[in-house]
């Protein structure tokens, strides 16, 4: 009897064992799986902080262009370089959204001036900046799309049964979307006048 004992007291700890490796087997794959999700979504964001950062740095040539033909408009050219530091102090894709919005309505204002002068417009160095920084205004749409798709993946693992369950053993959390600020969602109201 104390032989049968034993036996079923070894098969209990075996299968007890095994349980303890299929778990601890779960959880380091788990792990990596949530890991590898979570440096592509990091690796995207340095994308759309790259180009941010190219905007950024191409901001300074275009208002020098533009402070030559229009000094008078220091306001833009404060409103600009104001938001070219809120976007370059941005540390999450929360702020660096907002700052984005406030550095596009500032830019806006800037090549608005443009209009206003048409040898500003004519000048070779003012449409190759401006060249560049519609290929750049590309490239942070394609890095925010991207950095969006990675965020989704991400959010989706670490939401789904059972890996939700080893995300919160492990400390992970939701990652927040590169969004476009609300009232850049509205859609724009056309006015001919009366026309």
């Amino acid at each position: 009897m104390k032989k049968t004992f034993l036996a079923g007291g070894c098969g209990l700890l075996a299968i007890a064992g095994i349980a303890v490796l299929l778990i601890g087997f779960f959880l380091w794959s788990t792990y990596n799986r949530i890991v590898t999700a979570e440096q592509a979504v990091k690796s995207s964001w340095s994308q759309v902080e790259n180009n941010l950062q190219r905007r950024g740095d191409l901001i300074p040539n275009i208002v020098e262009t533009v402070k030559g033909y229009a000094a008078h408009e220091k306001e833009v050219f404060e409103n600009v370089a104001s938001a070219r530091a809120r976007l370059a102090g941005a540390t999450t894709p929360e702020e660096a959204a907002a700052a984005n919005a406030g550095m596009t309505s500032a830019l806006g204002r800037l090549l608005a001036i443009a209009e206003n002068y048409p040898q500003l417009k004519a000048d070779q160095s003012f449409i190759r900046l401006q060249d560049e920084l519609a290929g750049t205004e590309n490239r942070i749409a394609v890095a925010r799309r991207d950095f969006n798709g990675q965020v989704q993946s991400f959010n989706t693992l670490i939401s789904r049964f059972p890996a939700n369950m080893a995300a919160g053993l492990f400390g992970r959390q939701q990652w927040e979307y590169f969004e476009a600020e609300a009232d850049k969602k509205a859609v724009p109201q056309v006015d001919f006048g009366g026309r």
